[in-house]
């Protein structure tokens, strides 16, 4: 009998599966899959397979970027104290974009428990830095100011977060600039989005926007959905706009 009441009091309170799954995430992914396990844990109660979680990617790569996704959106959304409604509309709209219905719901019920968990920004960012390529950093860089910015303004305390994100990931500071200029608007902001001082010289903006294009090209993160690409577009656009900017105040062909 106290058998039977244990029971039903460890699948009452759902924490058991919970635990279970942040250890057997973090002994096999670090503090990244620490998270995505426990939440997995507490969503499907314990009781899941590698089928139930093929929503995450096909390919090592896409499991990377989606589960890296999903946690520091969650870091985002709670840095400034609430998650607004605009803010989880663009993940939502990201998710049905990129993986349709069916996955996209498993998406949000899974960022859904991640949120009700701390975040050790630092740990997950470092991590994260370590197994993805560069340019597929830059475009979650770009992701996460989006959410930042759903709500029609960039609060203090998610730029500090997504600094701390970028640093930890190991993102240059004139790449993280690059990309926090086409948000948060500043004065020079199109040498700042190409990652240069106004005092260089003509040459040096042409090696800038070249470099910058090259890293920033749309087709190195094709690999990740259609909507990703259209968003490395979107920024690919920003520096071309930028150039142009800057092109058109020195007089340069």
């Amino acid at each position: 009998m106290n058998n039977n009441s244990d029971n039903q009091s460890n699948r009452g309170c759902g924490c058991f599966p919970s635990i279970l799954g942040f250890f057997v995430g973090f002994w096999a992914l670090g503090p990244l899959g620490g998270i995505i396990g426990a939440a997995l844990g507490s969503y499907f109660g314990g009781n899941y397979s590698k089928k139930d979680t093929e929503f995450l990617g096909t390919t090592p790569r896409q499991k990377d970027f989606s589960s890296s996704l999903l946690v520091l959106s969650a870091a985002v959304m709670k840095a400034d104290g609430s998650v607004k409604k605009s803010e989880l509309d663009y993940v939502k709209h990201f998710f049905l974009s990129n993986f349709g219905q069916e996955q996209a719901e498993k998406y949000i019920l899974t960022l859904r428990e991640i949120l009700k968990q701390d975040i050790q920004v630092a740990d997950v960012s470092q991590q994260v830095g370590r197994y993805m390529d560069y340019s597929s950093k830059l475009q979650l860089l770009h992701y996460l100011f989006g959410i930042a910015s759903a709500d029609g303004q960039v609060h203090e305390n998610e730029v500090d977060v997504i600094e701390t994100i970028s640093r930890y990931m190991g993102i240059m500071s004139s790449d993280y600039e690059s990309v926090k200029a086409m948000f948060v608007k500043q004065v020079d902001d199109a040498y700042t989005i190409l990652g240069i001082d106004p005092s260089v010289s003509d040459d040096e903006v042409k090696k800038a926007y070249r470099e910058m294009a090259k890293k920033n090209h749309p087709d190195k993160v094709a690999y990740l959905g259609e909507d990703v690409r259209k968003a490395a577009e979107k920024k690919f656009q920003e520096i071309n706009d930028a150039y142009d900017r800057i092109k058109k105040q020195r007089g340069m062909n």
